[in-house]
């Protein structure tokens, strides 16, 4: 019976190739300096005798290992997964790869995995904060010498790198459109201000009412993970000044409200003009049609993987903030047409 096969070096390479080791460990560093036909050579050398690239060792000998830790609230939702297709659009050219992990909005959970993630080498973090985050995480990880963005909540006004949507101006766009359309009574549907996102879209439509010397208290909180909670919103329907508006705190929300009315006999876009948030691809085949703010968490993405990338290879301290700008797509369930 045979042993194990013993790896092959890059000295075997070499040879089959009929090289200099330097060579090949150029040909592997994808350096210029070596010519397109040697390149070919050596690469087929590699594919015969089945040459593994230990790409850890190498990493390990420049003092950093291609990854970056991918921390999450909720892996689950689609609106995160548009946000990683962001960051896997920018770190793959860079050939990074990401460890994600989910933190399950549990802050003590949280703490334990980025020190995981520390262990294992991370060049740098990008984290969405769990709900009740405290602000000496921030601390915690200066200390751990990781860079870090906060991406969608962030857990100070100042501290720290974040990158996120402009909650605040997109709930706004979306009060002024309904009120431009004749809604008076404008509730938002799902508010809890419980983090950073949740805290900027109230502060949002609360302002914007408040401008317009409307009311601007028809705030129902629901539990976002049971998209059949609606709180207080039988009642207040019943009452003798109901809505006739809602801004919800996100897509599914919005659409679990459509069809609840539609149970009730009530068309959204007619009776009741609904807007959501994140412009989830389902939105716009939903009936009828879901307006919604566009959050736009592929761009997010993108710009958080950049600045992370730009804290690894230019270490300093910072408090660099990005919002992408908040936008309205307009479709049939808010009863307005587009602008």
């Amino acid at each position: 019976m045979n042993g194990p096969q013993k790896a092959v070096t890059l000295n075997s390479v070499a040879v089959e190739a009929g090289v200099s080791r330097a060579t090949a460990s150029l040909v592997l560093r994808s350096s210029p300096l070596v010519s397109v036909s040697t390149r070919e050579r050596v690469i087929a050398a590699m594919d015969k005798l089945g040459y593994i690239y230990n790409r850890g060792a190498a990493n390990l000998r420049g003092q950093k290992t291609g990854t970056i830790g991918l921390v999450l609230c909720d892996i689950g939702s689609p609106f995160y997964s548009q946000l990683m297709l962001g960051i896997d659009e920018i770190i793959v050219e860079a050939s990074i790869v990401a460890i994600l992990v989910n933190s399950a909005e549990n802050p003590e959970r949280q703490l334990r995995q980025v020190r995981r993630l520390r262990e294992h080498g991370v060049d740098g973090l990008i984290i969405c904060p769990a709900v009740g985050t405290p602000e000496a995480l921030l601390s915690e990880i200066a200390n751990l010498r990781i860079p870090c963005v906060q991406v969608l909540r962030h857990v100070s006004q100042t501290g720290g790198d974040y990158v996120g949507p402009d909650y605040a101006e997109g709930t706004s766009l979306a009060v002024k459109h309904l009120i431009k359309h004749g809604r008076q009574n404008i509730a938002f549907l799902g508010g809890r201000a419980i983090h950073s996102a949740a805290r900027e879209r109230l502060d949002g439509f609360r302002k914007t009412l408040k401008r317009h010397k409307l009311r601007h208290d028809l705030i129902i909180p629901t539990n976002l993970e049971n998209l059949a909670d609606f709180g207080s919103l039988p009642d207040l329907m019943e009452s003798s000044s109901p809505p006739d508006a809602f801004i919800c705190y996100n897509d599914m929300v919005a659409q679990s409200l459509m069809g609840h009315l539609l149970s009730l006999g009530k068309m959204p876009g007619r009776d009741f003009g609904v807007i959501g948030a994140d412009n989830l691809p389902q939105s716009a085949t939903s009936f009828p049609p879901l307006t919604t703010i566009i959050t736009d968490p592929v761009g997010v993405g993108r710009n958080a993987a950049r600045l992370l990338l730009d804290r690894i290879e230019n270490a300093s301290p910072s408090s660099t903030r990005i919002l992408v700008s908040g936008q309205l797509m307009v479709r049939q369930s808010c009863g307005g047409h587009a602008p």
